[in-house]
This record gives structure tokens, C-alpha cells and sequence, in this order.
């Protein structure tokens, strides 16, 4: 253990509780606004209903995601001065923009989101709750440009080492940046639905607020057998564009060591375990020409395998290879409970059937996983370079100890523990609690002069009645 691996599972162990956050609160803001919309126009109660509760676990959520946003930022400067020094003239000017243009937005609408019902006419709410949505896209678009241009850096020159832009609309709009900000804009709708769809089932099977349940579950059902044959395309899309700039991380995602005979094609590795010291997989399991077909959408094409660079240049094999299995099998899962569920709708028997409800229950945390998983393929998948092809990882960690790594790693640790432990704590509060009677919220009128207050889950414990 070096100071170089303790700072890469530092920021991988923050990064990974990070992301989950941002991308479920891209989910939910939206989700509120399309609740809100059917409350102004239908009037019903029930929409009123879910907006509060969804309201709040919103709060919880964002506050969260801020706080483990700021955090990981310091390591930027505490673990990774180099990059600092080398690419800062693109990140920083990147996150600010982030600042400036999101977090500004979604701060200044916030305030009237949360605080605002029966103060502002309801088109007004409404608006700001459509504009902390918009607040959560922006901050997504800039987040994946800065994090996009690590992995495929253009509109820039190199001076004395330094990074200097010179176009910055290369330089935002890099060439992997389009799809990689898709992919994770619909991850982030897809494992909110599915958290939507789950509550919504699992108080169908118990009997417990099922007017709301229902409506929960059937928006999700019909949003996730959308937007998931989406997310394959854009997926595949992406894994087009990663071949053509970044191939050792596709090599690593197919376990592909050797170039075969000229016009046998790659097979599609379903199962190994692959044998980064002997450069070969063990036990397994391959469908031949699939792999060719999938990457290069021809049966006979090929490219370059893990071997044909030196075993410094290639990313970690093991964790890319099996990362990514678990996102596509999530995946998987996922559209067929998504199209099971939607024949079952237009046949009348979602609601009915114990196996789709349960089935939705076991997949609530399915998007949490696929999202780190896919994480977890991307940042390892580009070892051993920060910038692609122009800063090593090894290159940009800073002179700490080994012992200030372990300290500072041990600090995090205990600390998310206790904040995302009392953060989940409280989501699972409120989720027991369900949505309240609409007439116990505040008024939408203006009859109420006591705010909202979206942090304030009922008193209710925790155990079962």
C-alpha cells in the first residue's frame, strides 16, 4: 500500500457515495415537476399528496449530495496537486461555470420549491420547481464536460507541461462528451423510476396508501419501458465512441489479450476470470463473432487487444471486465421487467400480480448499482492515465505519506458512515411514513402562513405496526 493506491481508493470511495446522490436528486427533481404539473392540472389530491413526500425526500437527498460534493472536492488539492497544476486551467474554469450556472440556479429557486406553497401563486412554484430540475441538468452538462475531457482532452496546447485552452468549444464539447452526458442523464431518470416504481409497488403489497402506490408504479412503469431501450442505444453508442479513443478500455471490458486469425472476428465473452499474469482468461465462457458484432457491428471485425501495449499501459482488467457485466445484466433485468410490466398494464393485471410487485421491490436499488458499476468501468477503465494520454495517474499524486492517506481515508470513512448512515436513516423514516393527507399540508391558496417544511418527516417510529 502506497500513498498513489490509498489516494485512488479515497477518491473512488468518495466518488462512489457521490454520485449516487446528484443522480437520484436529477431523478426526483424532475419526477416533482411532472407531479406538480398533474396537481395544477387535474387538482387532485392525491398528486398533492405525492409531491410533499417526494418533496421531502428530495431535501434529505440534495443536502447530502452537496455535502459529499464539497468534500470531494478538497482531494482535487490534498491528493492530486499535480493534476491540479497540469489540467486546472480547464477543470476550474469548468466547475465554475457548474457554479455559476447551476448551483446559483437551483439555490435561488430552492428556497421557494421548499418554503414556498400557499406564498407564491402556484404558477410561480411551479416555475421554480421546473428551475432547480433545469438547475440539476446544467450541473450534470458541466460536471460530464470537465469529467468528459479527462477521458478524450481537445481544444487545448501544451506549454512547459502546462495545459492551455485555446478552443473552448472543443474543449466542452469533446468528442466523448455527448454521449457520456445521455448515458448519465438517463441513468440518472432510470434509477430514480425504478426507486419511484419499487415504493410504489411495495405499498401495493401491503395494502398501505394505494392510490398513491399505484400512481407511482404505473408512471414508472411507462417511463422505464421508454427510456431503457433508449439507454441500450446511447449505450451503444458510447461503447462505438470509447473503441475509437480510448480501446485498452474496451479490451479491458471484453478480456480480449490476443488478436485472433484475420477474419474469425472477437467472440463475446459471457463468463471468465481473467489471467492478468498469464494474459489469457480461465474458464471461459464465449460467443464467437458476437463481440465483433456488438463493438464493430460487423461479424469479421476486430481491434486491438490488451497485448498490444505494454502491460504498464493497460487499465486493471478484473474489476473493468466484471463492472461492466453487472451494469449490463442490470440492465437487462431491467427492460424486462419494464415491458413484462407494461403488457401486464395494458392488460390490466399490473396491479394484480404479486410477482411484477415483488419483482419491482427486489429492483428498486438496481440503478444505484448499475450507476457505480458503470463508474467504476469508466474512471478504472482509462488507467493508468488521469488524462488520457497526457498525465498518468502515478504522475499527478501529490507527496503525502502513507500515513496521511490512512488517516484522512479513515476520517471519510467514519464520517459518511455517520452522515449517509443518519441520511438513510431518515429516507427509510419517511418512506414508512408514505404520503400524508392532502389536508394536512399547507395550503395552495395562501391560507396557510406557516411554510413548508420539507425536512420535517413525521414523528412516526420506525418499526412495524
Amino acid at each position: 500500500m502506497d500513498a498513489l493506491l490509498l489516494s485512488r481508493i479515497q477518491f473512488g470511495f468518495v466518488v462512489s457515495f457521490h454520485v449516487l446522490f446528484p443522480a437520484f436528486t436529477i431523478g426526483t427533481a424532475s419526477w416533482l415537476a411532472f407531479v406538480e404539473w398533474r396537481w395544477l392540472r387535474t387538482r387532485n389530491p392525491a398528486w398533492r399528496e405525492l409531491y410533499f413526500f417526494w418533496q421531502k425526500i428530495f431535501a434529505v437527498s440534495f443536502g447530502m449530495g452537496v455535502v459529499s460534493g464539497i468534500v470531494m472536492a478538497f482531494q482535487f488539492g490534498t491528493n492530486w496537486p499535480r493534476l491540479v497544476e497540469v489540467a486546472g486551467t480547464v477543470i476550474g474554469p469548468l466547475l465554475t461555470y457548474e457554479v455559476l450556472t447551476a448551483f446559483f440556479l437551483e439555490a435561488s429557486f430552492l428556497g421557494v420549491m421548499m418554503f414556498g406553497w400557499g406564498k407564491v401563486s402556484p404558477r410561480l412554484h411551479f416555475f421554480s420547481t421546473c428551475m432547480v430540475a433545469l438547475g440539476t441538468l446544467f450541473s450534470t452538462f458541466w460536471i460530464l464536460a470537465s469529467n468528459s475531457w479527462l477521458h478524450t482532452p481537445a481544444g487545448h496546447e501544451i506549454v512547459n507541461g502546462i495545459v492551455h485552452p485555446v478552443d473552448w468549444w472543443q474543449v466542452v464539447f469533446n468528442p466523448s462528451f455527448p454521449y457520456r452526458l445521455a448515458h448519465m442523464a438517463l441513468g440518472s431518470f432510470i434509477t430514480t423510476c425504478f426507486v419511484i416504481g419499487g415504493i410504489g409497488a411495495w405499498y401495493l403489497r401491503r395494502g398501505q396508501h394505494v392510490e398513491a402506490g399505484r400512481r407511482m408504479l404505473v408512471a414508472a412503469v411507462i417511463f422505464a419501458a421508454i427510456t431503457v431501450p433508449a439507454q441500450i442505444f446511447v449505450g451503444d453508442m458510447h461503447g462505438l465512441n470509447t473503441l475509437e479513443h480510448q480501446p485498452m478500455k474496451i479490451a479491458a471490458v471484453e478480456a480480449h489479450w490476443h488478436q485472433g486469425k484475420e477474419g474469425e472476428g472477437v467472440p463475446l465473452v459471457v463468463f471468465a476470470l481473467p489471467n492478468e499474469k498469464e494474459e489469457r482468461n480461465d474458464f471461459e465462457v464465449a460467443i464467437p463473432r458476437l463481440g465483433s458484432l456488438v463493438l464493430t457491428h460487423s461479424m469479421d471485425g476486430s481491434f486491438d487487444p490488451l497485448t498490444s501495449v505494454p502491460a504498464s499501459d493497460r487499465p486493471p482488467v478484473t474489476p473493468v471486465f466484471f463492472a461492466f457485466r453487472i451494469m449490463v445484466g442490470l440492465g437487462t433485468l431491467m427492460l424486462l421487467l419494464a415491458w413484462v410490466s407494461a403488457i401486464a398494464l395494458w392488460r390490466r393485471k399490473l396491479l394484480h400480480s404479486r410477482w411484477l410487485l415483488r419483482g419491482w421491490n427486489w429492483m428498486l436499488p438496481s440503478g444505484f448499482i448499475a450507476l457505480v458499476s458503470g463508474w467504476f468501468v469508466t474512471e478504472m477503465g482509462r488507467q493508468p492515465w488521469v488524462v488520457y494520454g497526457l498525465l498518468r495517474t502515478a504522475d499527478a499524486v501529490g507527496p503525502q505519506s502513507v500515513w496521511m492517506n490512512v488517516l484522512s481515508l479513515a476520517v471519510y470513512v467514519v464520517g459518511y458512515a455517520f452522515v449517509f448512515g443518519w441520511g438513510i436513516w431518515y429516507l427509510v423514516k419517511i418512506l414508512r411514513q408514505g404520503p400524508k393527507p392532502h389536508e394536512d399540508g399547507p395550503s395552495l391558496d395562501g391560507g396557510s402562513h406557516t411554510p413548508a417544511r420539507p425536512l420535517s418527516a413525521a414523528d412516526e417510529p420506525l418499526e412495524e405496526r
